[in-house]
């Protein structure tokens, strides 16, 4: 079985249907994720709100942003955010330390109880260990974050070449560059991601510590990882294919603003986002059990006998 030419993405309908039909791990991904999403972004919204009493939009000139003119409108959108710039500063320089602790605490004992379950044959064999799962979230969580501080630095320089309070803004340019490195570093993530996304499989599959995880997924041999690779590329691509689904969704009523109400078309602005994250979710555990199975083409046979109780 080892040499057979399946590729990457062919058994994935496979695994949507054997996901599909046990809906208590989608659940399980799902709660984990709000365990976490629901108290930060009320934190969020405390401070937000924090920050529009101290500086209120018709302070900053939100609230005059010319929206028949883009050129003018994005000189005004950069002038406000250089207000609220240094007041988003000093609360990101204490909420995301703790977010990082509490989503590290949270996605390790989320994560954990859905890889024990996407195979049960298995999983059964090897302890839960919350705290190895930890590890190697906030792994991928400071790649993660690395990914972001780059493409946010390639951005606002691209802004502070482009838009400029001196000289009619490139927006044409601005955009150009916008797609191209949005699209240069969603391609980098998907190549370099997939080591620390398959390393919790190997672990609780081979039963190894957090760091022997972690190396060993950097040497699976050229065949698992092109798997991998390919599998990572076409899951991002869904996702962003959902994100335009999602707008679709949330945009198709505007015509019968008049009839609908404003009121109707919020209900359906959050049942695209809630449509989206679901939809996220089922993905993100089809993901990983794509990954464990591939593990069984190609390691399983050798490295059952590693596993540990």
């Amino acid at each position: 079985m080892r040499g057979a030419p399946l590729r990457g993405t062919q058994s994935l309908v496979g695994q949507m249907g054997w996901i599909f039909d046990r809906p208590a791990l989608t659940g399980i991904e799902i709660c984990w994720r709000w365990v976490f999403g629901i108290p930060f972004l009320v934190v969020c919204w405390i401070e937000a709100q924090g920050i529009l009493t101290a500086l209120p939009v018709e302070s900053s000139g939100l609230n005059a942003v010319d929206p028949q003119n883009p050129w003018v409108a994005a000189v005004q959108i950069a002038h406000a955010w250089g207000l609220y710039e240094p007041h988003m500063v000093a609360i990101l320089a204490w909420l995301t330390p703790v977010a990082a602790i509490f989503w590290v605490v949270v996605s390790g004992l989320g994560r954990g109880l859905v890889l024990k379950r996407i195979d049960p044959e298995l999983g059964a064999r090897v302890a839960f260990r919350p705290l190895q799962m930890m590890l190697l979230q906030a792994a991928w969580l400071v790649l993660l974050g690395v990914a972001w501080w780059g493409w946010f630095r390639s951005i606002e320089w691209v802004a502070a070449t482009h838009i400029t309070a001196g000289a009619e803004p490139d927006l044409v340019g601005f955009a150009c560059w916008a797609i191209f490195l949005s699209l240069g570093f969603f391609t980098a993530w998907a190549l370099v991601s997939w080591a620390l996304s398959i390393a919790p499989i190997v672990m609780v599959l081979e039963g190894r510590s957090a760091v022997s995880s972690l190396g060993q997924s950097f040497r699976l041999g050229k065949a698992f990882t092109g798997k991998l690779v390919e599998i990572n590329m076409v899951m991002g691509i869904v996702n962003l294919a959902l994100i335009i689904l999602a707008m679709v969704f949330s945009a198709a009523p505007l015509p019968f603003n008049d009839v609908l109400g404003e009121d109707a078309l919020h209900v359906i602005s959050a049942l695209a986002v809630a449509f989206y994250l679901v939809a996220s979710d089922y993905f993100q555990v089809v993901r990983l059990k794509g990954y464990a199975e591939f593990w069984k083409m190609f390691r399983g046979s050798g490295s059952a006998s590693q596993l540990v109780s």
